[in-house]
């Protein structure tokens, strides 16, 4: 079967919605049905910089790169962030989890973007060899300070 990469639309709420459940499920966390509700609406708005690449085969969503771009500090012009990244179990190892980042780099390349850039948890194995065929992990660490709720 044939896998195809496209950007996410409208009809694609429900297989979104499934593998978004199975994303949260993975890193175990809980949100409320408005947060979901609202990524949803993000993701489908023009003028939002949230977006999703749906990773299809057949006619059944295998997994999703959600991504946003934005102006640089560090250079004239933006860089890529690829916020989520996730594959349905039951298709992982098939190498869509590679095929949505190169969707992506291509994507980034084509539009101009300087660079493309990610985060995962340290302890996310699986995903860490995937990504160290890209590029290695830099000496960042990652602060994260809620401000609400």
């Amino acid at each position: 079967m044939t896998l195809t990469i496209r950007d996410a639309i409208l009809e694609d709420e429900q297989a979104w919605r499934r593998l978004w459940a199975g994303y949260l499920d993975y890193y175990e966390v809980s949100l409320t049905p408005e947060v979901t509700d609202n990524t949803w609406r993000n993701l489908m708005a023009p003028q939002a910089p949230l977006k999703a690449r749906m990773a299809v085969m057949g006619d059944v969503a295998v997994g999703f790169a959600m991504n946003l771009h934005h102006p640089s500090s560090w250079v004239i012009g933006e860089d890529c962030y690829l916020e989520d990244l996730f594959v349905d179990p039951a298709h992982r190892g098939a190498g869509i989890g590679r095929a949505l980042i190169d969707d992506l780099v291509a994507l980034a390349r084509a539009k101009g973007w300087h660079r493309l850039y990610w985060h995962t948890r340290h302890d996310n194995a699986r995903a860490r060899q995937l990504y160290d065929q890209y590029v290695k992990t830099d000496d960042h660490i990652r602060y994260r300070l809620p401000l609400q709720g």
